[in-house]
């Protein structure tokens, strides 16, 4: 049986910060208040447990069927108490009780299936490495079976009953903009587009007395701002002035601090980056890129290689294991010529690296330079067929095993199209930033075969780096079904 003071280790271990940092982290307040905040998440937290607990449960009148007696051999309360400790920290680390109505659903999708996955890898590294743990693997295995579908269910069914809710449970913050302009009109159009931030603009101070006369609601000058917000209980203040009225600010600043209210600055970047961008601190400049790049995570890039490999292997050891010999005979039958066909195209950092596929046409010297067209000659029957379904890129997945490729991400083109249409599309060279994909969400939205038409690439090349922008394993998994699905469905550009 496992020991007390086993328990108090890893308790102390698991509940301590690993340094400064990570319990400054905690103690930070979000960017939006909820009304009853504590009290949803110990709601939604004690729900959570009681699924754990009854999983287990469940599990266990499985196991031990029929029940007469409570067997305390096989599972007692210090394994009870281990188990849904486990289950707290977990969801701790993953944030997940936190923004409960803040978040959109995406993200509290990803936090729940995230604390499924460390929970699993929780309990079964405790399972294996710890001697003496007690309970049978396959009791876990039958409360992982159970709680995993009733904890997702339970989510989904909290994200529907949100929505009708949403607005009224949010606790809203009052705020005021200094400033006017272009920038302070356009940051109270985001916020009043956006309500489940939780702010609400009362109105603007700025020095410009025409701008009361457009509609705008200014409640006075600039040097009226603390004193207002003071009077009236307000604690945070956005300034989007200008960089030239820097004495302004720096006053404002300074008067905010002695009130204790918080003083947000806006910079005004959209003349540079027409969208989101990724700001980091380096020492006291802030570093702006024109993108968020997930992939450039260490870690991210592990989750992507890990899920690549493993659904290559699968995909070769139970598909292309029977069906190459098929698709080769079939191939050596219909015309001569070799059975793979391998071309040069541009991979991550426009790195050229042969991409493999079935071949699906006859032998021909155009093959590196002219893209199939629909009715193409050169196309055979069986390579119509392969084309239609997909089945001519399944070797791809070895180029995938290789690392020269990706199961998602941009479609690699040949090195000549990549010359070509980098002249005459903006930010084309920027999906080589990840490596090229067997299938992408450019695919999966439309955006796929010949490119002939008006805007036809520019689409392609538009999906291609919001893909970049907004990876997740979960879109990934989003892409991989849409695709399976539309090899059964069919895709009428798919020739």
């Amino acid at each position: 049986m496992i020991s007390l003071s086993y328990i108090r280790t890893v308790t102390k271990e698991i509940l301590s910060p690993r340094n400064k940092y990570d319990a400054e982290y905690y103690n930070q307040s979000t960017s939006m208040t909820e009304k009853y905040g504590t009290y949803y998440k110990i709601i939604g937290a004690l729900i959570d447990l009681f699924i754990v607990n009854f999983s287990g449960y469940i599990a266990y009148l499985l196991v031990h069927w029929p029940v007469t007696t409570l067997d305390r051999t096989n599972v007692n309360m210090i394994h009870i108490l281990l188990i849904n400790l486990i289950w707290f920290n977990v969801t701790q680390l993953t944030r997940l009780y936190q923004d409960m109505f803040a978040k959109d659903a995406i993200p509290t999708i990803k936090q729940s299936l995230s604390s499924l996955l460390l929970f699993t890898v929780s309990i079964i590294l405790i399972l294996f490495l710890t001697t003496g743990f007690g309970v049978s693997s396959k009791l876990i295995a039958y409360m992982m079976l159970i709680f995993a579908p009733s904890f997702l269910m339970a989510k989904i069914i909290f994200l529907l009953l949100r929505r009708s809710r949403r607005a009224s449970l949010i606790n809203y913050t009052d705020i005021v903009i200094v400033g006017a302009g272009p920038v302070g009109v356009e940051l109270h159009n985001i916020f009043e587009n956006r309500p489940f931030l939780g702010y609400r603009v009362v109105g603007f101070f700025d020095d410009k007395p025409h701008l009361r006369g457009d509609g705008i609601p200014v409640l006075g000058n600039v040097s009226d701002c603390i004193a207002y917000v003071k009077k009236f209980n307000i604690k945070e203040v956005y300034c989007a002035l200008p960089d030239r009225a820097i004495n302004k600010i720096n006053r404002l600043m300074r008067e905010a601090d002695q009130e204790m209210v918080r003083f947000k600055l806006v910079p005004d970047v959209k003349d540079y980056f027409k969208k989101n961008v990724n700001v980091k601190m380096l020492a006291h400049f802030p570093i702006i890129s024109p993108r968020a790049e997930p992939l450039e995570s260490k870690s991210n890039q592990l989750f992507k290689r890990v899920f690549d490999v493993a659904f290559s292997l699968f995909v070769i050891g139970f598909v292309m294991s029977w069906l190459v010999p098929l698709i080769a005979l079939l191939i050596k039958l219909e015309s001569k010529g070799p059975i793979f066909f391998k071309q040069l195209r541009s991979g991550k950092d426009n790195e050229p690296f042969y991409c493999l596929k079935f071949r699906s046409m006859r032998v021909n010297q155009d093959s590196d330079k002219t893209q199939a067209t629909k009715n193409d000659s050169r196309i055979t029957r069986l390579g119509a067929f392969m084309r239609k379904t997909s089945i001519d890129e399944l070797p791809q997945f070895f180029n995938v095993l290789m690392g020269d490729m990706s199961v998602v991400g941009p479609r690699p083109h040949m090195l000549q199209h990549t010359h070509e249409y980098s002249a005459i599309i903006d930010q084309f060279m920027v999906r080589h930033l990840v490596l090229p994909g067997i299938t992408g969400w450019a695919q999966v939205s439309g955006h796929r075969g010949e490119t002939k038409e008006e805007g036809t690439m520019e689409a392609r090349v538009e999906a291609d780096i919001w893909y970049l922008e907004n990876w997740s394993m979960f879109l990934d998994l989003k892409i991989a079904f849409l695709t399976v699905w539309q090899v059964f469905a069919g895709h009428k550009n798919a020739y």
